[in-house]
Formats: C-alpha cells, sequence, structure tokens
C-alpha cells in the first residue's frame, strides 16, 4: 500500500487566528504528527484540507445588503 504523501507545499507560515498553515491548511499539531498519523487519518485530513482552505483564506463575497 504507497503511503499517502504530506500536504506541505513549502509554504510554511501559521495563520494566527486560524492556527491553519497558510500553505496546507493543516494545524501545528498535525504537522508535527504527520508521519506518525495512521494512514486512515491522513487521509480524513487530506480531505479536509481544501474546504479548510476555503473557508479560512478565500475572500467571501460582500454582502449584498451593505
Amino acid at each position: 500500500m504507497t503511503r499517502v504523501s504530506s500536504p506541505c507545499i513549502r509554504v510554511c507560515l501559521l495563520d494566527p487566528e486560524t492556527g491553519l498553515c497558510e500553505g496546507c491548511g493543516r494545524t501545528r499539531e498535525e504537522i508535527g504528527s504527520w508521519f506518525r498519523l495512521p494512514e486512515e487519518e491522513r487521509l480524513r485530513i487530506m480531505a479536509e484540507l481544501p474546504e479548510r482552505m476555503r473557508r479560512a483564506f478565500m475572500p467571501t463575497e460582500p454582502d449584498e445588503a451593505s
């Protein structure tokens, strides 16, 4: 079985507001324990990363009522 590779893209900067890495979207704890985590846990985290990144770092549409 192939191990899940790291989502790291070498843009390692933890956002103080979200606690997420601005490059990969993982938490400090996930980054530090990545290669010790079970395969299933790494797969679960990898599946969550796109939505985490979108919610944390993508600009939102301005409220039309404003």
